[in-house]
């Protein structure tokens, strides 16, 4: 029997975000009319419109309503920026405009930032794009970041990650004018964020992600225990200190951890963003937890046309049998990333311009 919530598979992606609700041997179901079933403690918090869930139903029907719900939260999410991008524009004619700067030709990093350019679109917000070749100089990425801060049509500017070998990241990111840092990369957005008392002009898109799809499942955080696998600058580390700033008690693992496996079963809420495959196995998961894979690794399979299929850092398989809630992979924390950047460019936008 599985868990009561999925947020889908071991497996996580840029398309829709979704938590599957899932169903339990004793919980008390309540079945709305269009068959759909809730656990019926998730229905008092969880409006079915609004929700990110893909509901766990029989495997001939999973797949439509999964379809079904991902495209209900990708409009919800996208109409909401959308309106408040047209408000602003008809108000004082300013549209949102958003930058990325792409180094190289990884396939990976092209089609991510395809996909943010037509999530922009999607919103009406304005996209730029500026794309230099592998053996670009540092001072080229420099200068293509110095003139997006000076162009005021430009809101927001992101530099696709990972940068080639020769550069350095840190410099690059650190260019970024903190106003328009909507990656929220900048060090002193990051250390802001560190600070009791102190607001960050921007947080980190996937952390933010993953304490939106909380609040929007109505998942308690305050006074829960939590654990965040893995202390990466871009996940692991900000998300850590979202759960903090949201009363959540926090432990983070990494790989000086000593019993990793007994410290992850005691949480609440369990977030892995390690980066390897299958790591979180359904025995690290203490049973009702909420699990939020963060985790993109692709693995062979020659099933499939690419060779590879995408999972993440916990054994779904396992995984969904014990927690309440689960995210997949593809389709879980992706989608969210890229909600939050779009959001984090209107913010930007409105800052700016005092609106």
């Amino acid at each position: 029997m599985s868990a009561s919530m999925v947020f889908t598979d071991c497996s996580s992606s840029t398309n829709a975000a979704r938590l599957l609700p899932l169903r339990r041997r004793r919980s008390p179901l309540l079945r709305t009319n269009n068959g759909v079933v809730f656990p019926r403690r998730l229905i008092n918090p969880i409006r079915p419109e609004a929700s990110q869930f893909t509901l766990l139903l029989p495997p001939s029907q999973l797949s439509a309503y999964s379809t079904r719900w991902k495209r209900k939260l990708q409009r919800q999410i996208r109409g909401e920026i959308a309106a408040e991008v047209l408000r602003m524009k008809d108000a004082i004619g300013i549209v949102p405009g958003l930058a990325v700067i792409l180094v190289g030709d990884r396939e990976e990093s092209a089609t991510y930032v395809s996909k943010k350019k037509e999530a922009c679109e999607v919103v009406g917000i304005n996209s730029f794009e500026v794309h230099l070749p592998e053996d670009a100089t540092e001072q080229e990425v420099l200068n293509s970041i110095s003139g997006f801060n000076e162009d005021p049509s430009v809101h927001g500017i992101l530099v696709q990650l990972p940068l080639p070998s020769h550069m350095d990241e840190q410099n690059i990111l650190n260019a970024v004018s903190i106003e328009k840092d909507v990656d929220g990369f900048h060090p002193l957005n990051i250390g802001c964020l560190a600070m009791r008392g102190r607001e960050p002009l921007f947080v980190p898109c996937t952390p933010k992600g993953c304490i939106e799809l909380l609040h929007r499942y109505g998942i308690p955080i305050k006074g829960k225990r939590a654990v965040v696998i893995g202390r990466s600058n871009i996940v692991g580390m900000p998300v850590a200190l979202l759960l903090q700033r949201e009363d959540a008690t926090v432990s983070i693992v990494h790989s000086r951890t000593k019993n990793p496996e007994e410290l992850t079963r005691q949480a609440d809420i369990v977030i892995a963003a390690v980066g390897q495959t299958n790591m979180v196995r359904g025995s690290w998961i203490k049973p009702g937890a909420v699990v939020i894979d963060v985790g993109i690794n692709p693995v062979e399979d020659k099933k499939k046309l690419s060779g590879f299929r995408l999972v993440g850092d916990v054994c779904y398989k396992e995984a969904k049998e014990i927690a309440s809630a689960i995210t997949p992979v593809p389709g879980g924390v992706g989608p969210m990333t890229i909600a939050m950047l779009l959001s984090n460019t209107l913010i930007s936008a409105k800052r700016i311009h005092n609106f």
